[in-house]
């Protein structure tokens, strides 16, 4: 008798339509619309980006926003999957670190991954095709390499609880001259800028 996962064992194969398919599982990116304020760190200059929530609401703070709902409604079970994109030359994610671990998935144009060893920030660039595992809890970041106004890149979260973004000190003391700031639970709050 050949091997069935004991989670499966008993169950007829599930039986899924082409159009269930299409409408449940599947995202087109040329339909998708993400959001510009995701992140603590996005009105900050050079942070910059759509982030758009394929699978999964991953670790975003701007929990409220409609634009931020997964493209694919089906529950994650232990990771999720996020798209960023429209992101000008040189911007991207501010330095953070999370609970979890967090891949980087170049689809589209050169990114660049930072992080800090110590007080000294480090770089790779990934080309189109690479992916990183940046280890976890280590202060991170990453930017558009590209001329690209298309350039893309996938960052897969994982554990069944992703956590929150801890953000570096020095994003949350920028942030806050913009207005933005994240409450106790990590929930990002938005208000005017400071003059």
């Amino acid at each position: 008798m050949a091997y069935v996962d004991a989670r499966l064992r008993g169950q007829p194969p599930a039986v899924v339509s082409v159009d269930q398919m299409e409408r449940q599982n599947v995202a087109r990116v040329s339909a998708m619309k993400g959001s510009d304020l995701a992140f603590l760190d996005q009105r900050i200059p050079g942070y910059q980006r759509e982030i758009i929530n394929i699978i999964g609401m991953g670790v975003v703070e701007n929990t409220g926003d409609p634009a931020l709902q997964p493209k694919i409604a089906a529950p994650a079970h232990g990771f999720a999957v996020t798209y960023v994109r429209h992101t000008p030359k040189g911007h991207g994610a501010a330095l953070h670190r999370h609970p979890t671990e967090e891949v980087f998935i170049a689809a589209r144009g050169p990114w660049e991954v930072f992080w800090l060893e110590g007080e000294i920030e480090r770089a790779i660039t990934l080309q189109p095709g690479d992916i990183v595992n940046v280890p976890i809890g280590i202060y991170r970041g990453f930017r558009n390499a590209s001329d690209d106004p298309e350039a893309m890149l996938i960052a897969v979260v994982g554990g069944p609880d992703p956590g929150k973004v801890d953000w570096h000190p020095s994003v949350i003391e920028a942030a806050r001259k913009t207005g933005l700031s994240v409450d106790d639970d990590g929930k990002l709050i938005v208000a005017d800028a400071a003059e």
